[in-house]
């Protein structure tokens, strides 16, 4: 009776992970360059004296989704959309470098390019400082132009794009980082000036995975209580008349 409690609360335990992930990715749909979770599980035995009669359920990270999401034009110019599998650079709350699609860029008050999150550009001398005031444009290259009043344009820093080899491991903060440290900038990475990357999760298909997680976790809830009243049944018949 404990093997069918054991694999019943595995069951549930594994379904209530995979609604958690689920719904942190519903959540993002609209979110600007988010890249959906994956999440697997596979059984595993328990090993132990005797015959190996147990399995678990244990969790197996494969990473986010690496496709694309669709490409909207806003006629913003500090909006960029990167192309292919280029990241944009970015400085994370701690200080290291990180990396990400969303490229919803805006000038804070002390003239810094920022992401939406407030977290600064790096260029090709770190981060990014453009000045108040200045209209601003973003080639393909990443080549940033200010322009101030009537004066004449002037490339004032370039973007940092990357192009990861390996598959980029996403941090606690939504951040992406390479595993083996920085990555150097890609002279041949694009971007898409005037437009924005989508996420690149379905909101239909996640709603129906989310669904039949539902209705699975309510199965193996069923079998934890069909368990219990055997269990019951079974002491009744072995308790002394």
């Amino acid at each position: 009776m404990d093997r069918l409690i054991y694999l019943a609360m595995a069951g549930a335990k594994a379904t209530l992970q995979r609604q958690d992930t689920l719904a942190n990715n519903l959540a993002n749909a609209s979110t600007t360059g988010f890249r959906a979770e994956m999440q697997a599980f596979r059984a595993v035995p328990v090993l132990g004296d005797g015959a190996s009669t147990r399995v678990y359920a244990l969790e197996s990270t494969i990473g986010h989704d690496t496709r694309p999401g669709p490409v909207s034009s806003t006629g913003r110019p500090l909006d960029v959309a990167l192309q292919g599998n280029a990241w944009l650079a970015v400085q994370s709350l701690d200080g290291t470098e990180a990396y990400t699609r969303a490229g919803a860029l805006q000038v804070d008050a002390q003239g810094q390019l920022v992401t939406p999150a407030g977290l600064p550009v790096i260029g090709d001398g770190g981060p990014i400082t453009v000045g108040l005031n200045a209209a601003l444009d973003v080639a393909a290259d990443g080549s940033i132009t200010a322009t101030i009043g009537n004066g004449r344009p002037q490339q004032v820093d370039r973007l940092k794009l990357v192009t990861p080899e390996a598959a980029l491991l996403r941090g606690s903060d939504g951040l992406f980082r390479a595993a083996d440290g920085d990555l150097q900038a890609d002279a041949t990475a694009r971007v898409q000036s005037g437009a924005l990357e989508g996420s690149n999760v379905s909101a239909v298909e996640t709603m129906v995975a989310m669904i039949a997680a539902a209705r699975q976790f309510e199965q193996q809830m069923k079998m934890l209580q069909g368990a219990e009243q055997r269990e019951q049944g079974a002491a009744k018949l072995l308790a002394p008349q």
